[in-house]
């Protein structure tokens, strides 16, 4: 049996660590939890209507998305870790019918964004109360995410599955054709390795005189507990503002933040609360949702300079993969990626081509 570590258990590594072939690989798992931004995330499946014109990128994140029904049935997901709950689509001044025709022309491609519909002002405040009347797209195939807990669900089942796990920071050199893994003191080695630190990467990859374009970019959220039902409410996505995410038992999350300069910084902002809270103002009926109870959850994203994501072996190394910059769509992306990573080393016969879903691997590295 061949061995394999896997460095980074936020989204990519937790579900890789579920994906692998435990009869081909005993595997280990190293994460300092620290700067997670999984952890930290909580986020809306619903990419369909992005005004990205990476065209890559759109079909990774379109078929991230339709991945999801297979990645529930997998893992056994409860509706409190994910849950398609649909997704209303606000906007300020622009015409609602041609938002409904580029959803209709990308659904013939993605039938998983369900049921489209123009709603009125009594319909969209029926489905989020808290709202002004307003007309609204409604998209039935939206769904949400807790990074927190869907974490939680895939350590205990990798557990189950005799994964074992390093709460530790790690190093790698290379030895001779396998990889070495350094962690407080002690040193294993390994046939395969996978690196998934977010932009821990850059560090690691150093290491083995490897540079590699990626970059932190800090991310807060505001999670509210409220007292509202808002079990049945959609996600919100809201024209020139933060988006809502609605969960089970009243809590409500507002975010997230984009900060390019502040690396790895966790602390919490004052700006930020201001921010995320402002720009939802006009949205809202009444400011009653921002005198509740809050906390921040703030974590520590990855990306590059053309802001895609990267995955894949490494060109001279069958045996070393990496994946990293999935930025604000980690959550929609990760766990397809993870899946592809999985079939890479469980199907090694496999010839695999992720063109269809990046550039070239060697545009981020040196």
């Amino acid at each position: 049996m061949k061995k394999i570590a896997i460095i980074g258990g936020g989204i990519i590594g937790m579900t890789l660590a579920n994906y692998l072939d435990t009869d081909k690989f005993e595997i280990s798992l190293f994460d300092d939890e620290k700067n997670q931004a999984t952890k930290a995330s909580a986020g809306i499946i619903s990419p369909w209507l992005s005004k990205r014109r990476n065209q890559k990128w759109y079909q990774l994140a379109k078929d991230g998305a339709a991945f999801f029904e297979k990645l529930k049935t997998d893992f056994d997901l409860t509706d409190e870790v994910y849950e398609k709950c649909g997704t209303l689509f606000l906007r300020k001044n622009s015409d609602l019918e041609e938002l409904e025709k580029l959803a209709l022309e990308r659904r013939k491609n993605a039938p998983e964004m369900g049921e489209i519909k123009v709603l009125s002002k009594e319909e969209t405040v029926s489905l989020f109360p808290l709202l002004k009347p307003s007309e609204s797209l409604y998209l039935s195939g939206g769904a949400r995410l807790d990074g927190k807990a869907y974490l939680a669900h895939l350590k205990k089942r990798s557990q189950a599955r005799g994964v074992k796990f390093f709460a530790e920071r790690a190093t790698i050199l290379k030895a001779d054709e396998k990889w070495e893994i350094v962690h407080q003191g002690e040193s294993d080695v390994v046939d395969d390795l996978v690196l998934c630190p977010g932009p821990a990467l850059k560090e690691l990859l150093s290491e083995i005189g490897v540079d590699v374009d990626v970059r932190p970019q800090k991310g807060q959220l505001l999670s509210f507990k409220t007292d509202f039902d808002t079990k049945d409410w959609p996600v919100l996505f809201l024209e020139g503002a933060a988006d809502i995410i609605p969960f089970q038992e009243g809590e409500i999350l507002i975010g997230a933040t984009h900060e390019n300069e502040k690396g790895w910084d966790l602390s919490e902002s004052e700006a930020a609360f201001f921010d995320l809270t402002e720009g939802i103002k006009p949205y809202f009926s009444e400011s009653k949702l921002i005198e509740f109870p809050y906390h921040y959850r703030v974590g520590t994203r990855a990306y590059s300079a053309d802001f895609s994501p990267f995955f894949g072996p490494h060109p001279a190394f069958s045996s070393l993969a990496f994946a990293s910059a999935l930025g604000s769509s980690g959550l929609t992306t990760g766990p397809y990626i993870a899946y592809l990573l999985a079939q890479y080393f469980n199907h090694p016969e496999t010839k695999w081509d992720y063109s269809i879903y990046q550039k070239d691997i060697n545009t981020y590295l040196k």
